[in-house]
């Protein structure tokens, strides 16, 4: 099959384009608006960018009603935000966050959450989730979409510090995956969790580019 967005027919009973950018990060932000009500979000368009020094980056599409998402506008407003790792024992808080509801109302509470603080910035984490990022503003990219919810803000971020429970961790010190079983996104309304990893090292012998695939900085 061929078609073209938003130009052609894709003939399916569902439009096929985020069944085939697979599986995608969540990103699970938490942030704080100007007037210090928490808000927590998941994103289904997350990723790191860089190690030296590490970035990360969010991309909100704007609600139903066209305004844009919360998480945005108090990165930009106030500065900071955390990144939480979103698991398959936490799938339900995870898609309980993600209801649109007045800017007032704590989705920590929503969600059924706790707060655990942060030791750099304001946000707070949750405290349920085994690894969290606290990250600064850096910069927003907003892209034009058709109307509704098709513009979208990307917001990048500068990791700042990184929790990770010592309970994840193996003997050896490698965060052990398949125990936190994180979740991602798929498609339709279908989620995947990591249940099985397998290695792979790219050929030839090359220590820099090894050292790069493995996020390990020059100074360390």
């Amino acid at each position: 099959m061929f078609y073209q967005p938003g130009k052609t027919n894709h003939g399916l009973p569902h439009d096929p384009f985020k069944s085939c950018v697979i599986p995608r990060p969540i990103g699970w932000i938490s942030s704080l608006a100007p007037n210090g009500v928490a808000n927590l979000a998941p994103f289904s368009q997350f990723q790191n960018l860089t190690f030296d020094p590490p970035y990360v980056m969010f991309a909100a599409n704007q609600k139903v009603a066209g305004t844009r998402k919360d998480s945005a506008y108090n990165a930009e407003q106030t500065g900071e935000f955390v990144w939480n790792m979103a698991t398959y024992d936490l799938r339900e808080a995870v898609n309980i966050s993600g209801m649109e509801v007045p800017a007032d109302t704590d989705e920590f509470d929503l969600a059924g959450v706790t707060k655990a603080p942060s030791h750099l910035i304001k946000p707070p984490r949750v405290a349920e989730s085994p690894i969290h990022f606290e990250c600064v503003y850096h910069s927003t990219l907003r892209l034009p979409g058709n109307e509704g919810l098709g513009s979208v803000d990307i917001v990048i971020g500068r990791v700042l510090a990184i929790h990770i429970s010592d309970d994840v961790l193996t003997s050896d010190g490698l965060i052990d995956v398949l125990k936190i079983r994180p979740i991602a996104r798929l498609g339709y309304y279908d989620y995947t969790s990591i249940e099985s990893i397998f290695r792979m090292e790219i050929p030839g012998g090359n220590e820099d580019l090894l050292r790069g695939l493995e996020g390990r900085p020059q100074q360390n």
